[in-house]
């Protein structure tokens, strides 16, 4: 995959920064995606954080505009109560199918929500401070050369928009520098995340059969989940609450089990690996798969936490993300 189709990443924060030199965003409940279009094409390319290909699955947003652009965005869906939620979107992510994509558009539509100009008529725009892409975003997008694709606004008060996100049960904020550039594939102090559910994006490294399973029939119902850092896998706790009928059953199918705990162990891992009531009757499997998990607490995704998940909810599989991308 070309490096410019790798989105560029928000470190997690702890607080909105202060001063003149961010803006602020509202942080939407959905799947990032990298949109590229060419001039003479009816379809827009569609790719996803680890390079795979997702045009299919969205052809209400891949038939975008004619012109030459390159955008940065996030693809959302709203649940019953009219907010973005990333679980409305899990059945449509996995779909490759073409009929089927165009029911799930009618059944559940879906809007592209573009926050940056990567590429515009063949000049790259990456190297220009974010004021600048924004500049010349809301300038094609006011001449209505994105078509249906949104463009959301953006805002000077953090404080504000972080509580007002907050009361309205949105995800959270990302604030980013004015002056920042786009550093593909890159995670960037420049840019800061700070959500209200605390969502975490963790490896698979092992599962529990489901309590009351008979001998010769298991069925998964329990994730052993860790978050990869340079020193190995460290384990982060076991999840089980949400992984039910269809769900377990497509994990079952996506793992591969291995004879070793792929976790760190005691030695490396600040926490004591995992602990032996967990590792009690656990099936080990290769840390290729990547899930969403909800929790209480702080976001287990930010390089100071240590401990494990309180109260976790399996929310779905990642397919868009592979474990490097972590």
């Amino acid at each position: 995959m070309h490096s410019m189709l790798r989105p560029m990443l928000a470190t997690p924060g702890t607080h909105v920064p202060p001063g003149d030199e961010w803006v602020h965003e509202v942080k939407w409940d959905g799947i990032r995606l990298i949109g590229e279009s060419e001039q003479g094409r009816t379809k827009t390319r569609l790719v996803t954080r680890n390079g795979n290909d997702a045009t299919p699955a969205w052809p209400e947003i891949a038939t975008g505009p004619e012109r030459d652009v390159v955008v940065d965005g996030e693809v959302i869906a709203l649940n019953d109560a009219g907010l973005p939620d990333f679980r409305v979107l899990m059945d449509r992510m996995h779909n490759r199918d073409v009929r089927r994509a165009a029911r799930f558009a009618e059944l559940i539509p879906a809007t592209y929500m573009v926050f940056d100009l990567l590429r515009l008529d063949g000049r790259l725009l990456i190297e220009e401070p974010w004021t600048e892409r924004r500049k010349v975003l809301e300038a094609v997008h006011a001449e209505g050369d994105l078509g249906s694709w949104q463009v959301p606004a953006t805002y000077d008060d953090g404080r504000m928009l972080h509580e007002v996100t907050k009361a309205q049960g949105l995800e959270g904020i990302v604030s980013k520098r004015r002056g920042s550039r786009y550093r593909p594939g890159e995670r960037s102090r420049d840019w800061v995340k700070l959500p209200h559910r605390y969502r975490a994006s963790l490896v698979v490294g092992g599962w529990r059969p489901e309590v009351g399973t008979e001998g010769g029939t298991e069925r998964l119902g329990a994730l052993l989940v860790g978050q990869p850092t340079p020193d190995g896998l460290i384990y982060r706790g076991r999840v089980g609450s949400g992984i039910t009928g269809k769900r377990a059953q497509r994990l079952g199918e996506l793992l591969r089990e291995t004879a070793r705990s792929p976790f760190a162990g005691p030695d490396v891992d600040p926490d004591g690996g995992v602990p032996a009531l967990d590792a009690k009757g656990t099936h080990w499997v290769e840390p290729l798969l990547v899930v969403e998990v909800e929790t209480h607490g702080s976001p287990v995704a930010a390089p100071s936490y240590k401990g494990r998940l309180r109260q976790p909810s399996f929310i779905g599989i990642r397919d868009d993300v592979s474990p490097e991308d972590l």
